[in-house]
């Protein structure tokens, strides 16, 4: 007996799991709620409609939800600008860092840099990160220098 090949239409023979795999989201956005606040008001009974207090307390809701993401993002915003000033403020100042790889080392901070939206401080020609440093002291260079 022949075999004869399975045909099937071209759209079904190509399949790509990633696209075919939804990604949920945790949090609902300002398009989110429009969509579902079209979806409820196409979707009532004409004949009794939704309350004008239960609508009003839905759009409060959500311009809460707005100003809390706002000042979310600002907040956040306010942190590396604060952690960029503090960094600032330790330059010449001689710092003692613990390095990621376990080493002590020490010396007056150089520079700093801004890296990736976060301080970055240059100590002996090296980048280090804020969250390295153990110690800050006043760096104040001898005034009387032995000869």
């Amino acid at each position: 007996m022949p075999v004869t090949p399975v045909q099937s239409s071209p759209a079904a023979a190509y399949q790509n799991p990633t696209t075919t795999a939804r990604i949920p989201q945790r949090t609902l956005g300002q398009e989110d709620f429009l969509k579902l606040l079209v979806a409820q008001l196409s979707a009532q009974d004409p004949l009794n409609p939704q309350k004008d207090t239960e609508f009003i307390a839905q759009m409060a809701s959500f311009s809460a939800l707005e100003q809390a993401r706002s000042m979310q993002s600002e907040m956040s915003r306010l942190r590396s600008e604060q952690q960029f000033l503090l960094a600032n403020s330790m330059l010449g100042a001689r710092v003692e860092l613990l390095t990621q790889s376990g080493e002590v080392t020490s010396g007056p901070v150089e520079a700093v840099l801004w890296d990736n939206g976060a301080p970055r401080m240059v100590v002996a020609g090296q980048v280090y990160d804020m969250s390295e440093i153990r110690s800050v002291a006043l760096f104040t260079p001898n005034p009387n220098p032995q000869s």
